[in-house]
């Protein structure tokens, strides 16, 4: 063999390799994985609120931010009415004690020409508003108590069976917010605590709306009647008596977080000024804390209402919310749907 040849085949020998490597290390080359990004709110429209919880979530949770909010002090709060379910024309438990009035009529006869509960019995709307607060209160009252907790409890859960909201036509455990339901996952999933903290009667919201939310009863924060304990022969029961012992609204929502819970919430949602005091507890938090408002504004979808409405009045707490920068929820915009069955 020349030299010539030779070094020709050595080149040749050479030039092989190199493609036979470089088609091994192509065949070797790791396949790269599409990675799905899962939307944590997928009944969101993409918003300011939307990108501004995603956000604030990420933030707080990440250890190595200067945000780090440890596990045991997220805690979440949460108005009920108006904000995880709707509450026109009226509050849900109102339209339960109108029909637990008219249940229980035939034992109190002198209720045919007693204000509210004339009006109640005569389908007189209009008049058991005039009536104001002190009326709804009366009629809350005595149209709950006279029983025990177990029996009250019943009672609830038989007629959320059953009943039909008066315009949509649908069980008022159907119109809950599926954003905000959605909401509470995602930050349970981030290691919140959720709270309710309501107007509403504790007792009534235990009865059913843990299934609904996925938060347990001692977590369901509400106003209460006074009871009082029988020890009944050996069968112990706690009864309802018709006076009021706490009103968990305004200044009652502070109070009772902190009474019960014993911590200020990082997160804080709500829909009126009833929820402002609650509000201004969670943004003195010494954590990086997130205010919430819910402004309805569907009028086609759901309602829209908000400084002069007597149910669910967004006026104190509109204002602050601007002012200070707070997160404004804008139902028409922000939200795809609205309820679970629309989906």
């Amino acid at each position: 063999m020349t030299p010539k040849y030779f070094l020709k085949s050595i080149a040749l020998a050479v030039i092989g390799t190199i493609i036979l490597s470089c088609n091994s290390q192509k065949k070797e080359a790791p396949k790269t994985e599409t990675v799905e990004i899962v939307d944590p709110l997928p009944s969101w429209n993409k918003s300011l609120s939307k990108e501004a919880i995603i956000n604030y979530v990420a933030d707080v949770t990440n250890p190595e931010s200067n945000h780090f909010i440890p596990v045991k002090d997220r805690i979440a709060t949460f108005d009920n009415d108006g904000n995880l379910w709707s509450e026109q024309p009226a509050y849900f438990q109102l339209f339960f004690a109108i029909d637990r009035v008219k249940a229980l009529a035939s034992e109190h006869p002198e209720w045919k020409n007693k204000q509210p509960f004339k009006a109640v019995l005569e389908d007189d709307m209009e008049t058991l508003i005039q009536q104001g607060e002190h009326g709804l209160l009366t009629l809350v009252m005595e149209s709950h108590a006279g029983m025990s907790t177990e029996e009250f409890e019943t009672i609830v859960q038989d007629w959320i069976k059953t009943a039909k909201h008066p315009t949509k036509g649908v069980g008022y455990d159907k119109l809950v917010y599926q954003p905000m339901l959605e909401l509470l996952d995602y930050l349970r999933a981030n290691d919140f605590q959720t709270y309710i903290v309501s107007g509403g009667g504790v007792d009534f919201m235990r009865a059913f709306v843990t299934e609904i939310y996925g938060i347990p009863k001692e977590k369901i924060i509400g106003s209460r009647l006074k009871t009082e304990f029988k020890y009944n022969n050996g069968d112990p029961k706690i009864m309802r008596l018709a006076a009021l012992d706490f009103i968990d609204d305004k200044e009652g929502k502070p109070i009772n977080i902190n009474t019960i819970i014993g911590k200020k919430p990082v997160f804080a949602s709500g829909n009126s000024d009833g929820d402002l005091q609650m509000l201004q507890w969670a943004a003195s938090n010494k954590y990086k804390s997130f205010m919430l408002y819910l402004h309805h504004t569907d009028s086609e979808r759901e309602w829209a209402y908000d400084r002069a409405s007597h149910i669910g009045r967004l006026d104190k707490g509109l204002d602050q919310a601007q002012k200070d920068g707070w997160t404004i929820i804008d139902m028409k915009n922000d939200w795809k749907l609205i309820y679970p069955f629309e989906k």
